[in-house]
């Protein structure tokens, strides 16, 4: 783990991973038991459901410090750009073709 940082709608886990492990596999691991410990805490008065579905990018070694850094200022970062328009952003960015279908939905 080299970051994490949440927002009310979304959360930004920065990992190292090597070339074995599986991104679904943790992220599985991630929303089951983060829901199980939300639950288990009686954190929120109706029931907690992650959405399905996840975006992941990779970074170069070289970027750490920076992605750090954006990960850490997500409540700053967020004041000038929405999480789905930034998520649309990165997905342009990294070249992944996307349909608005399959996007996030804002949280009711």
């Amino acid at each position: 783990m080299l970051q994490i940082n949440s927002m009310p709608d979304h959360i930004h886990i920065f990992i190292g991973m090597r070339p074995h492990q599986s991104i679904s596999s943790l992220i599985q691991n991630v929303k089951t038991e983060s829901s199980k410990w939300i639950k288990d805490q009686n954190l929120c008065s109706s029931p907690f459901a992650w959405q399905e579905g996840y975006g992941a990018f990779s970074y170069a070694k070289s970027q750490v410090p920076n992605v750090i850094r954006y990960v850490q200022n997500q409540e700053k970062h967020h004041q000038k750009l929405s999480f789905l328009d930034e998520y649309r952003k990165m997905l342009t960015l990294f070249n992944i073709e996307w349909d608005e279908r399959y996007i996030f939905k804002e949280p009711e």
